[in-house]
């Protein structure tokens, strides 16, 4: 029944593993580097999570809460909301989103001025909206192990980012990880 977990885990873990394109550049060199970063996370470790969760939402399973019109219009408003974010920062760094180098530039423009890692802020709101969606025991622990997961991911991905990024630690300083302060919204 919760055979979907194992695709979800290795997928994270192995999406967690790219994070390292610095020591990876540093090792094998700065184009070996890149790809062990790009195989790692685009070839094996998003499309297991995503087969994972895919997995979990097509498991048979008795709904937890009853689910109504109000529920269906947030459950949209969450996932059109969490794709419009995500989309916005791939949009931003482009190709560096898919194959990150050694090479890359700080992006502080757009959605990056309020939220350092819009990517998972989108995907925090999705799986909140997955949850909503289909509320049985194996989609909310699909979801609920994303969002354990998000937290981490982000964490691993700064310390490489700041090894590879001159300023990026300064701009750690001035802008929240996942959610903009409402008082910096006011100012823009």
């Amino acid at each position: 029944m919760f055979i979907f977990i194992i695709p979800l885990l290795v997928g994270f873990i192995l999406n967690s593993a790219s994070t390292f394109t610095s020591t990876f550049s540093r090792r094998w060199g700065k184009r070996k580097g890149q790809w062990a970063s790009v195989i790692l996370r685009d070839v094996f470790g998003i499309p297991l999570w995503v087969i994972g969760l895919a997995m979990a939402v097509r498991e048979p399973a008795q709904g937890l809460i009853s689910t109504g019109p109000v529920t269906e219009i947030l459950v949209w408003s969450l996932m059109i909301t969490g794709c419009g974010v995500m989309i916005c920062g791939l949009g931003m760094l482009g190709k560096r989103a898919a194959a990150p180098t050694m090479e890359d530039k700080l992006e502080e423009r757009g959605i990056y001025a309020f939220i350092r890692h819009p990517i998972y802020t989108g995907l925090i709101i999705e799986f909140c909206g997955n949850i909503l969606l289909k509320p049985t025991w194996p989609v909310m622990i699909a979801c609920g192990l994303g969002l354990i997961w998000i937290p981490l991911q982000a964490r691993l991905e700064e310390k490489d980012l700041v090894e590879r990024l001159p300023g990026y630690r300064d701009y750690m300083q001035r802008v929240p990880r996942f959610f903009p302060h409402i008082s910096h919204l006011h100012k823009e």
